[in-house]
């Protein structure tokens, strides 16, 4: 049972029953390392904040067996046909918004299967309403217009790990079938609970005392490049550590692309630039075209690969 449940089965005062079982928020502790921090020597402070953020991608390390976990079960429900969801409140809304909306330009992951849930909704996006952290029936009402179901996968992402928005909409998700990957920066916490995937990093306290968009914002961003990065790479979307799923939407995308195809066919850029052109903008296809394959044999190998490149390759290379 998560947390967040508790206290609403007849207890004659819920608030102080949760209040009471509530884990210890070390993302809200004061330290007293930083006692009148502000009175110290601005190099000091800066000094400071840099060694916090430091500790917190230290910290992310010791989630690297669960962030593994969590990328495969992404990898899984995306090559399935399912879509990952992104859900948070906050700042930790905001960096799960932040993810979500690189995959598609980095990757090629399209966008109606990349949804994200972000308390407040497009309001947030110039004023964070901290009301709509606490909207438990919003969350649900929203998981439940997705129509989540087995196959689909969420990323719920909270820095004290007990936002009721986002734990509502992790036990949500998880009551539709979908596989959730929580993330917090406190241990033992509802959404870890809520989650079949509890990714739980310790990034510690704050300089300032509750600010987690320091230590735990960047804790959660570093774990969430981890997570896509590596689910990206499961599905093929990776080669020699080039992003060869990339769309070329706007002129210095166009010159990466022309860049990866040239690095990955061993052509020069001209020759690459007329193998995109060749495949209409498609990366993948345009190597093996750029390798001396017709458009369509490209097509047809990177299908038959699963979109593996390096096995495409392999496969051409086998032509006779």
């Amino acid at each position: 049972m998560a947390f967040a449940e508790l206290g609403s089965r007849g207890h004659p005062n819920p608030g102080k029953r949760i209040r009471a079982l509530q884990p210890k928020l070390v993302t809200e502790e004061t330290n007293e390392r930083y006692r009148a921090v502000e009175t110290w020597a601005d190099a000091d402070v800066l000094s400071a904040i840099a060694d916090g953020q430091g500790r917190a991608i230290e910290a992310v390390r010791a989630a690297i067996p669960a962030l593994s976990a969590a990328a495969g079960a992404l990898a899984q429900a995306w090559g399935g046909g399912g879509r990952i969801v992104y859900v948070g409140a906050g700042s930790s809304g905001l960096i799960a918004l932040l993810d979500a909306l690189e995959l598609p330009g980095t990757y090629g992951l399209t966008t109606d299967r990349l949804p994200v849930l972000l308390a407040g909704g497009a309001a947030s996006l110039t004023h964070l309403d901290a009301a709509s952290e606490d909207d438990r029936d919003g969350a649900r009402k929203e998981i439940e217009a997705l129509g989540l179901r087995a196959g689909d996968a969420v990323i719920a992402v909270s820095a004290s790990g007990s936002t009721p928005y986002t734990v509502a909409a992790a036990e949500a998700a998880r009551a539709a079938g979908a596989t959730v990957i929580g993330i917090a920066c406190n241990a033992r916490a509802p959404l870890l609970d809520a989650a079949d995937l509890p990714v739980s990093i310790l990034a510690g306290p704050e300089i300032v005392a509750g600010s987690t968009r320091m230590n735990a914002g960047t804790a959660q961003k570093c774990a969430l490049n981890m997570l896509s990065t590596l689910a990206a790479m499961k599905l093929n979307h990776v080669y020699d550590g080039m992003m060869v799923n990339v769309r070329a939407e706007n002129a210095k995308l166009v010159d990466r692309a022309a860049r990866i195809v040239a690095r990955a066919a061993g052509v020069d850029e001209a020759a690459a630039r007329a193998a995109i052109t060749a495949t209409g903008g498609d990366v993948k296809p345009a190597v093996l075209v750029a390798r001396g394959a017709t458009a369509a044999k490209a097509r047809q190998l990177i299908e038959a690969s699963g979109g593996d490149l390096r096995a495409a390759f392999a496969s051409l290379q086998d032509q006779p």
